[in-house]
């Protein structure tokens, strides 16, 4: 019992320092970029616009919205014709995460959400921030429950409206939300005539229109980009922004009314977005109207290669596709916090005091000097927020490290204000371009200040986990440690004088954290890395026994224990490799099938189907890593699927009820007795739910197809089907391959409701590899190599030394438990393999660190309406079920192999620090935001893995926990 404590506090601490240093990448790269106390700089200049209209197209993208149709027309005819002859046009740069909050932030605040706003679900704001509707004197939207009121619900000069979340629809076409924006502004400004006091508010400078146009981004999700809802919801935001300026001109003819059409990120092929693919960062900008310049014609000098890249790593001046008919035209390509302070400038207004975005000179129309004084409006402006953080952490560090670049910035403010006072413009426009240049490094010098200091406190603690983890192993589950009885007393005292050395480090660690008002998430990094570190090395005696044993230990043994180790390194490597490329799979289980069917053919020989099933089921795995991570709609391969699922479970239970000849088997098979029992009553009804399952899918398919909602009654039925099949298997046989079965079928139906495409094969494959891996390891066991090994239990995972050679051998600790033996160097492959499965079960089908990976349209046969929280547990459900698939497998073969479960936990919880650590030293601070992006996400990928792996033993247990192995007539359970 009192170890069963101790194994619960240390996986305990294991979940909190995992869950934690997760976090401390938000600290290291993603801490809030917003600071408050700086003063707004309004630009010495005459505002060319009284007013603005900002239309956002949700889920726009740039090619979609320029390029021609199959018929040589164009989807935006006004728009178009707006780029041609009245303003300007170009690509707006995104940056990842590509959701519609991050972008829209950028747009109307001008700076780059923080990502730690994702665990909001993008909708409160964890930080307040100045946005361009602060600024304006009055604003004016409509449109999305999601959107609008994020931005507009706390300001009181604000008239905003939003439709019911109801209204967000995948089953129809959703249109008709762009129409009822442009709609209620309509009736907005015919209510207006009849209200002095709202038409005095409108006729004031400083005003801000906007209209949240969400339809192509529920299209697009539901239908996919190419599709022509999709397309024709392109027509329709145009004819709805001729609508509204043809209103806007007769409401205001004074001709001061600026107009900007954007959107705030694109649509992948498949339908998602969030990640850094050009169809999700590049989205079109249009603006015309008051103080916006018209078209040019292109230049060669337009062209210019300056090496430098917008915020999605796209270089500057692209080629215009020659689809897009507009290659004539001059194109003014920009990030997309660069719209804020356009306008901005625009109204004659501050610049969001966030705002890192700069001011678009191009798109302007105003004199050299309203150009010089707009960039230095906008250059006080970043500088203030770099003094403010400048200031801040000057007042909380015991050792301040100044920016040394800006050390003379009071004198290149005078130097600009001189050169525009001496009309030399265009000096003074370069230099303000230089000090925003600087001043935006050093934003970033001190949003990472703390960086190398968190790294290496992170690091060590991490290092010090993994190698707590191994001693526990080694000194629980393995023979390697004699009793210590003689030395308790010294072990004691050693721990006892470690504990008060590491509480002293703690507490002077803790007056500097308190001095420089370190957040309260940097006491527990550091606490976490000291706790572990003195638990290692006050535990004197634990140590010197190692040291000793290795030192009296064979070179045999070593060279041994040497070559497991290398070739764990190398799986290991193989895994990191594979978050990079997929296709590191394809080779992993084409060796794997060979290597499997040579294990049986030469421990059971005479067979001759066994390890043809085991090579052809590792090389049917490997094809689906070769395979698009974009999956492509199927409807016809998943019913496939689903008849191929029925054909699987038919001969497992087949085999499961033949008389095994051999002994490998009969350890995992019921027999012909299960023939006789009512089992066959439960696959009966498990079949039968798997071909309706399969049915409903055809049927859902067809009837959302019909653009007219999916019924209530269909929705009803597969979720019946989904919850009752995942209970059944809990009254299924005990036997292995019996319960094995029996999970592969209950899970089967919810998997197959929410699959789209091939991923529904997937599932066949990787239910075929796990039997596989089942029959490799009882040929192993009952092999005639391992019957002739004598006390199998003796052998530890670490005795590098013989009895004869080494007194330490000797001594043996007792099982931990009567029907598990010690781990053994070789059992070190059951954790290998395991993690090799966990990763393939995802990486099969998908990119794990890619946020577009996560397939909306898969659950659109359990609802249809817009619910993220339903829709993103169901997305998790769905990517869950591999993963509790091959957990089942894990936890048999540890029963199979008499293995204790808690050492094999802490066996793959060690491997897989291994590669989370290896990834916490490729995470970059340098290169494109993409590359910084992906290499964070691999980091909390592998992070969040190993909780995840806590949690699949648990949900696994039920299903797991009384299966029993027969072995020589003799029946176990676990």
């Amino acid at each position: 019992m009192e170890r069963r404590w101790k194994e619960a506090g240390l996986v305990a601490f294991g979940i909190v320092l995992h869950a934690l240093y997760m976090l401390s990448i938000f600290d290291i790269y993603f801490k809030t970029p917003i600071v408050h106390g700086m003063e707004p700089v309004p630009p010495r200049m005459k505002a060319p616009a009284k007013r603005l209209v900002l239309f956002v197209a949700d889920g726009l993208r740039a090619d979609k919205f320029f390029e021609m149709d199959s018929l040589g027309k164009f989807k935006a005819p006004f728009l178009r014709e707006v780029i041609i002859n009245k303003g300007r046009w170009g690509v707006s740069h995104a940056r990842p995460p590509t959701e519609s909050r991050p972008g829209h932030v950028a747009i109307i605040a001008g700076f780059y959400e923080d990502p730690s706003a994702v665990t909001k679900g993008w909708k409160a704001n964890p930080v307040e921030f100045d946005s361009l509707f602060n600024r304006s004197r009055y604003t004016v939207s409509f449109g999305s429950p999601d959107i609008v009121p994020m931005f507009c619900g706390s300001l009181s000069h604000c008239y905003w409206q939003s439709y019911p979340h109801e209204y967000e629809d995948f089953s129809r076409d959703a249109s008709f939300l762009d129409e009822w924006s442009f709609d209620q502004f309509q009736l907005f400004l015919n209510h207006s005539k009849a209200d002095p006091e709202l038409q005095k508010k409108l006729g004031e400078d400083g005003l801000v229109i906007f209209l949240h146009l969400l339809g192509c981004d529920t299209n697009g999700h539901a239908h996919r980009p190419h599709s022509s809802i999709y397309l024709n919801n392109i027509g329709v935001v145009d004819r709805g922004v001729q609508e509204t300026y043809q209103l806007m001109e007769d409401y205001f003819p004074d001709g001061r009314t600026a107009y900007v059409f954007t959107a705030d990120h694109g649509m992948s092929d498949k339908g998602s977005h969030g990640d850094g693919d050009p169809a999700n960062t590049e989205t079109p900008l249009v603006a015309w109207g008051a103080g916006v310049h018209k078209p040019s014609a292109v230049t060669p000098e337009d062209d210019p290669d300056d090496g430098e890249r917008f915020v999605d790593d796209h270089a500057h001046h692209l080629l215009t596709p020659l689809s897009w008919g507009l290659s004539d035209i001059e194109r003014v390509d920009i990030n997309q916090g660069d719209i804020a302070s356009l306008m901005s400038i625009l109204l004659g207004l501050p610049c969001p005091m966030n705002s890192v975005g700069k001011v678009p000179i191009d798109y302007l129309d105003i004199d050299q000097r309203d150009q010089a004084e707009a960039v230095f409006a906008n250059a006080k402006q970043i500088l203030n927020q770099f003094l403010r953080k400048s200031q801040l952490k000057q007042e909380t560090s015991l050792r301040f490290k100044p920016f040394k670049p800006l050390a003379s910035y009071p004198s290149i403010l005078r130097q600009i204000n001189m050169l525009i006072n001496w009309r030399q413009y265009v000096s003074a426009l370069q230099l303000a371009k230089e000090l925003i240049d600087l001043s935006l490094a050093g934003l970033h010098y001190f949003q990472t200040y703390d960086w190398f200091a968190l790294m290496t406190t992170v690091a060590l603690g991490y290092l010090g986990w993994m190698i707590y983890v191994l001693l526990y192993v080694i000194r629980r589950y393995t023979s390697f440690f004699p009793t210590q009885h003689k030395r308790f007393h010294f072990n004691a005292v050693s721990k006892s004088y470690g504990r008060s050395a590491g509480g002293f480090i703690m507490g002077f660690c803790s007056i500097v954290l308190l001095i420089e008002h370190a957040p309260l998430l940097y006491f527990f990094y550091i606490a976490l890395a000291l706790s572990v570190w003195t638990e290692i090395l006050s535990d004197i005696t634990s140590l010197r026994v190692l040291w000793n044993a290795v030192g009296l230990a064979k070179l045999s043994s070593i060279i041994k224990i040497f070559c497991g180790a290398g070739i764990a390194c190398l799986i290991l490597e193989l895994l990191v490799m594979s978050f990079f490329r997929r296709e590191v799979y394809t080779g992993i289980f084409f060796v794997a099938g060979v290597v499997g069917a040579v294990i049986i053919s030469c421990n059971i020989p005479g067979l001759s189907i066994m390890p043809a099933v085991v090579w052809a089921a590792c090389w049917f795995l490997s094809g689906f890593t070769l395979m698009p991570a974009q999956i492509p709609d199927n409807t016809s391969l998943v019913v496939v699927s689903g008849i191929l699922v029925v054909m699987v479970a038919f001969g497992g239970w087949c085999f499961d009820c033949t008389l095994a000849t051999e002994q490998a088997w009969r350890s995992i098979v019921c027999g012909p007795a299960r023939k006789s029992d009512t089992s066959w009553q439960l696959f009966s009804i498990q079949v039968l739910l798997v071909m309706v399952s399969t049915l409903m899918v055809w049927i859902s398919t067809a009837d959302r197809a019909k653009k007219r909602g999916l019924p209530l009654i269909i929705q009803l039925i597969n979720w019946s089907i989904a919850g009752l099949a995942v209970v059944l298997p809990l009254f299924s046989p005990r036997g292995m391959m019996a319960r094995l079965s029996s999970v592969f079928l209950g899970f089967a139906p919810p998997f197959l409701l929410l699959s789209i495409g091939y991923e529904a094969l997937f599932y066949n494959a990787l239910a075929l590899v796990l039997f596989s891996w089942i029959l490799v390891e009882s040929a192993m066991l009952h092999s005639p190599a391992q019957k002739n090994f004598v006390d199998v239990s003796g052998y530890s995972l670490l005795s590098v030394t013989e009895v004869s050679s080494n007194p330490l051998s000797l001594f043996t600790r007792e099982p931990w438990s009567k029907q598990n033996r010690l781990l053994q160097l070789p059992d070190i492959r059951v954790a290998l393999c395991f993690l090799v499965f966990i990763n393939v079960a995802f990486f099969g089908t998908g990119n794990v660190a890619s946020v577009a990976s996560f397939e909306i349209s898969s659950v659109y046969r359990f609802i249809t309406i817009f619910s993220p929280f339903i829709m993103a547990a169901l997305l998790l459900f769905k990517l869950a079920i591999p993963f509790i698939l091959v957990t089942c497998a894990f936890s048999a073969i540890i029963k199979l192999l008499e293995l204790p479960r808690p050492g094999c936990y802490f066996m793959v919880l060690f491997f897989s620090d291994i590669m989370t650590i290896h990834f916490f030293f490729l995470v970059q601070n340098t290169g494109s935001w993409l590359e910084i992006g992906q290499t964070i996400s691999h980091f909390g990928i592998m992070s969040a893995q190993v909780v995840f792996v806590l949690l699949l033993f648990s949900i696994t247990n039920a299903f797991t926990k009384n299966i029993t192995i027969t072995q020589q007539g003799l029946a176990k359970s676990i």
